[in-house]
């Protein structure tokens, strides 16, 4: 007698829960209520015959079974919508508006969009580039349906990808530092990274002026290594040919830079989860592998 195939539904649920470290969230997206979603993966782990999740007050996380479920999972759902769209006399097409900072556009998001047109080539996809603020707002609007863009304060809202440092980079020697007024080179209003640095300054009693404002990395790039001032940017927008300063040259401390996707409506088209899915495995393997 052989075995009984895994639930689709059931490995529905438990890859959403997987994804958003939460049952909470999981049942937002699912449209189900969380005990709902929690019945669900208790009669998976019936089915698989092993613990999947490791569960506390806090958090979630797989246990070495569901890791390796997960993988399968993943495979299963993707050839169980492949089938689906194959089979369907008309195919879906959906138009995609994604929101997105300048740091993760001039980096690794263009390749994961690209790729996803790939796979989904019945998804059209319009990308909007500006500062967090603004991308938040127009979403707000109805105007975009995913936003992938930074805060140094977190809330409620959106799901965490990753977190780095908020740093002072400068070019040159690092004499810039010693000016009074304090150069600066910042991104413009609204921004998390301008907000918090002067805020820092403020608090700390320190002296500044506005010597650049770019919307892009590269132009703060460009203001930092001609040493027009230094700037907050993000550990991973920070170059080799950069200098970091820190409080030994009187700078106050910054605080860490959380990285968060938002989706305008939990449950929309499935293109719209596809392509957040495949944002956040990309971010996971580039930033917490």
């Amino acid at each position: 007698m052989g075995l009984n195939m895994f639930d689709v539904t059931l490995l529905r649920a438990f890859h959403a829960v997987a994804q958003d470290s939460s049952f909470t969230r999981a049942a937002g997206r699912l449209n189900l209520t969380q005990s709902a979603v929690s019945a669900q993966v208790k009669r998976l782990e019936e089915q698989a015959g092993a613990p999947l999740l490791v569960r506390n007050t806090r958090s979630v996380a797989l246990t070495p079974q569901g890791e390796v479920l997960l993988g399968y999972a993943r495979a299963i759902l993707r050839l169980n919508e492949d089938a689906r769209k194959q089979l369907s006399s008309a195919p879906e097409s959906v138009h995609v508006r994604i929101g997105a900072t300048d740091d993760l556009m001039s980096t690794w998001l263009p390749g994961t969009l690209q790729q996803f047109r790939k796979a989904y080539q019945g998804t059209t996809l319009e990308v909007r580039v500006n500062n967090a603020g603004l991308l938040l707002a127009a979403m707000d609007q109805g105007e975009i349906d995913i936003v992938v863009c930074c805060r140094c304060h977190g809330d409620q809202a959106g799901q965490v990808l990753w977190r780095e440092p908020l740093l002072w980079a400068c070019g040159g020697d690092g004499s810039v530092v010693e000016e009074d007024p304090l150069p600066l080179a910042l991104f413009p209003d609204p921004c998390p990274y301008r907000d918090a640095a002067l805020a820092a300054l403020a608090a700390a009693g320190r002296e500044w002026r506005i010597a650049a404002v770019s919307p892009s990395v590269a132009g703060l790039r460009g203001a930092i290594s001609s040493e027009l001032g230094i700037s907050p940017l993000n550990r991973s927008s920070v170059t080799p040919q950069m200098r970091v300063l820190g409080s030994e040259s009187g700078l106050p401390e910054l605080p860490e830079v959380e990285f968060a996707i938002y989706l305008r409506l939990q449950e929309g088209p499935q293109a719209i989860a596809r392509i957040a899915d495949a944002i956040k495995e990309a971010a996971r393997r580039r930033f917490l592998a």
